[in-house]
This record gives C-alpha cells, structure tokens and sequence, in this order.
C-alpha cells in the first residue's frame, strides 16, 4: 500500500468485508456437506480447485503486489491498488453462485464455525493495518485469497470444541436407550439399498408394533443421537436405525451408541472407494454391525451379494438369516415376479412351512422385491404373519429420490437422483428398460469412487447405450467417461447431449420427450461437487 495511506486501507477493508461474508458462508456450507471433518474438506479443495481459485486474477494480483513491492514510488503503489481491486472484483464475482441444490443449514454447529471463520478474519485484518501502510493491502489480499484455507483451520480449532458437545448429547441418547432394556433396536447397514429397507421394515412393523425409524439418512452418530433424544417415546416398541459410513469404525461407533439386537447387511459395493480405498475395507467395516450384536441376536445377510455370503460364513458368534432371489438355499422366497410401470408383483412363500402368499406393491424394481425380503427376514424373526406381511407390501410407498415413478404429462419420470453406484445404476437401467415407450437417462455421472471411477462411469456408458434412445450428460469435463463409453457402445453421437446444469437438461427434455417416453434422472451430484 505505497503511498496510498490508512485511509486507502480503511477503502479496501470495507469493500473486502462482504467478499468475507459472502465466501464464508459458501465455504461452511462446503464444510457442512462434508461432514466438518477437515481431512474431507481437504480433500473438496483439491477436487474442486476450480470452484475456489480464479487463476488468471491471482496472476493479476501476484505481477501487481510484486511491483509494488520492488519497485519505490506513490505512482506505482498505485499498482497494488488496480492488482487487489481486480482480485477483489474476481472473488465477488465468484460468490455468485446457482442456487445450492442442497442449502446450507444455519445449525448451532454451523453459527459456531461461521463465527470462528469471522474471527480469524477479524485477526487477520487486525495485523494487516499494525504492519503499516507498505505491508497492509498486500496482507488484506493474502487474506481474502487464502480464505478457503482459515476455514480448514476454523474446522480444526472447533473440532475439540465440537466434540466435547457432542459427548454430551451422546450420554443423553445412551442413557434413555438404558432406560429401556424392553426396546427391540434394529441395525441396518449396506453399501446400498439400506434406507429403502429401514422404510419397508417399518412399514411392515406398523402391522403389530409401534415402530420409531430414523428418517432420511438420519444415519450418522449424531443425526441417530438427536433421534433418540427428540423422539422416542414410552410407547415406541422396535427402533430401527439406519447406519452409514465413510470409514472404518463408522459402524462400530454407532453399534455402540444404540446396541442393535438384530443386523441386517443389504450389500456390500465399491461405494465411497475414495475413502474406504477397497471394497474389502467397505466389507469389514460394514461387518461391525454383525461382530457387535449379543449372542441371543439376529444377523440378516444378503445372500446374492458375494462379499455378504463370505462375510456370512465367518459368522458363528450369532445366528444367521440369509435372504436372496437367486439363492435356493433361503428359508424365504419369492416366485412368479412381474414388473411394470404399473409396480410390482410377486408370490412370497415359506420352504419350511408351505405357506404362501400373492403380494404387490408401487415399488418399481427386482431389486426391491430382495429388499422387502430382506426386511420380511426380520418381520418374521419378529413374529408377523405372512398376511400381515403382505397387508404391510401393499402399504409400501417409494422412498423420494429412489426410483421413485412420477407420471408427468403422459411421461413416465423415474427420479433415482439420491445418489448412483455401480450396481445401483444398474438396476436402474434394469427398471428402465421394461418400459415400453423411449427411454432417456440424465446423469452427471457417480463420484466418491476413487481410483476406479473412470473405469466405472465409462462402463455405465457402455450399459446405457444398450437400453437408451438418448442420453443427457450433466457436466462436460466429469461425463467424459461416461461419453466414450455410450460411444464404444453404439449409441450414435446425435443422440448424446452433454449440458452444464440440470436446468439445461430440462430445456432439452422439454424439446426431446413425448407421451409414452421414460426418462431416468439416475444421480444429482452435491454441491460439494459442483460449486
């Protein structure tokens, strides 16, 4: 700030406080979505180096502060004026941003950290006006480039103070479980299909229990905590709880908050490879809900998923219940299934016993036909009827976002937009090709696959060019994978358009669809992704 004095200082800290504000809330609502763990916010700055740097202005600004810098006079300080002006401007310009598809929510965890992030700005701007006016803008800038950095150190500094909170609701949460011995508490855990099981189970619990089930993805130590603690009542008789993971010992955490007395393991994939680094890993750590049930317990395996079959066989410390469509071996199937755009049918039967069953239900999908299996393991561990089971099948309603069908102006819409894997996109395609009408896909892809995930998108590319007319990619530079796979394929190049957001993709629908078509949104990536 050569000859431009405090009072020019005083000009570019007013002007830089709303880029502060601005970028601090973007930057906590990226913090949110991963989790506030500052290893995984880390990792967001190095994926998505675009939504945080505009290179070209921090050329501008770097030229600028060194000829500032070296070179003496009032006239040329100017210099680092236009150089921090222009930087600002890119930064402000960077705040504008789509709307968030998910929104940042202002939790007291949240406010905490926004204020820790203030703070250190608030420290920062303080030593840019002590060190006088040659250093001060030079400082102010470094400041506001820097920014996505103090909020990695804002995460660490409130971790401890985070933590010592969170203990606190946590006894809260396992001192009402205590009070209640006669609780029956039901784990599920799985790399996929988990949250549409917990839903069947508790709809088919409905028919004797009252039954509390944690909602959404309620499926982290704490959203389970805060469950506990708002909304188990007296009269609620089976708890069943989702349990997600990004890393080992996810599981075990939160078996040892609620003491699940049965397990149910839906699957085991290659989901969040990027942190798990294996599939093997994602199995053991998957495996902790099954090692920490008590010896008088229940453990509910998918027995046409691979990894849970092995896991399965190493199981003697409690009793094991295996279900599956393929499998002859269970105690359960099912027979004579018939899927349309009409919903599901399906004969459920007892081997032991002869007994059976005519179901049907709005869930689209095979797949769903194993999950309800799944849950009919645990229903009839638990003393329900098969009629009871059933009445409970007909009640089943799609879990939002999971190939859930929407019928829209004579188009059939199958909203798969929580999120993809491997095998989830396939069984979507599967559920997509019995329509009768066109078929079109809009996808920007899967993530969180680490190594591997080239290979798997270009091989979900390859599979859609089999069942699509048309494919709308979501994202140039991510879907290039998936792109050389449609191609590799077959599908034609006219019949791919590759768009930037999902608004795009719906100004193309628009023009594309006609009664009797399908389309498939399989996947809508977080924000953490793609802002």
């Amino acid at each position: 700030m050569i000859g431009l004095g405090m009072g020019w200082w005083v000009i570019a800290a007013v002007l830089s406080l709303p880029v502060v504000v601005g970028r601090g809330k973007y930057l906590v609502h990226m913090a949110q979505l991963e989790g506030y763990r500052p290893e995984r916010y880390l990792r967001w700055m190095k994926r998505m180096p675009s939504a945080l740097w505009e290179r070209w202005a921090a050329a501008v600004w770097v030229i600028g502060l060194l000829v500032g810098l070296l070179v003496p006079g009032d006239v040329v300080g100017g210099i680092v004026w236009v150089a921090f002006a222009v930087a600002l401007l890119a930064l402000a310009l960077r705040g504008v941003r789509l709307p968030a598809k998910k929104p940042l929510v202002w939790t007291s965890r949240a406010k905490r950290l926004y204020a820790c992030f203030l703070g250190l700005n608030l420290v920062l701007g303080l030593i840019s006006a002590m060190v006088g006016p040659r250093f001060g803008l030079p400082v102010l800038g470094f400041m506001l480039w820097t920014e996505p950095l103090w909020m990695m150190v804002a995460t660490g500094l409130m971790s401890p103070v985070e933590r010592r909170i969170n203990n606190r609701f946590l006894r809260a949460a396992r001192e009402k479980l205590a009070q209640r011995p006669d609780l029956i508490i039901v784990g599920i855990t799985g790399s996929y299909g988990k949250t549409s099981t917990k839903f069947i189970l508790g709809t088919l619990l409905t028919q004797k229990f009252n039954v509390l089930v944690t909602p959404d993805s309620y499926n982290t130590p704490m959203g389970v905590c805060r469950v506990v603690n708002e909304r188990l009542k007296p009269e609620h008789e089976v708890f069943v709880v989702e349990m997600g993971a990004r890393q080992p010992g996810d599981i075990r955490e939160l078996a040892d908050l609620v003491h699940p007395k049965i397990g149910v393991l839906t699957a085991v994939g290659p989901v969040h490879l990027e942190t798990f680094g294996s599939v093997e890993a994602v199995a053991r750590t998957k495996y902790e809900l099954i090692k920490s049930l008590p010896p008088d317990g229940l453990a509910v395996m998918n027995y046409d998923n691979p990894y849970c079959r092995e896991l399965a066989k190493e199981t003697r410390h409690v009793q094991v219940e295996g279900y599956g469509l393929e499998n002859p071996g269970t105690r359960l199937f099912v027979s004579d299934v018939h899927v349309s755009e009409k919903g599901t049918t399906f004969v459920l039967a007892n081997r032991e016993t002869g007994e059976s069953v005519s179901c049907r239900t709005d869930l689209l999908g095979r797949h769903q036909v194993l999950n309800i299996l799944g849950a009919v393991s645990v229903a009839r561990h638990l003393g329900l009827s098969l009629r009871q089971i059933a009445a409970g099948i007909g009640q089943l309603q799609p879990v939002p976002h999971r190939l859930q069908l929407i019928r829209s102006g004579g188009v059939y819409v199958i909203d798969d937009a929580f999120n993809a894997n491997p095998t989830g996109t396939e069984v979507a395609l599967e559920v997509l090709s019995g329509f009768s009408g066109r078929k079109v896909v809009v996808t920007p892809g899967m993530v969180e696959l680490g190594g591997e995930e080239e290979r798997y998108n270009r091989e979900f590319g390859q599979r859609m060019a089999q069942v699509c007319d048309y494919v709308i990619l979501v994202g140039p530079e991510r879907t290039k994978p998936i792109a050389a796979g449609l191609l590799d394929g077959g599908l034609p190049r006219d019949r791919v358009s590759v768009v930037t957001s999902l608004e795009e993709a719906t100004a193309v629908l628009q023009q594309l669809l006609r009664p009797g078509d399908a389309v498939l949104f399989e996947n809508d990536l977080p924000d953490n992704y793609t802002r």
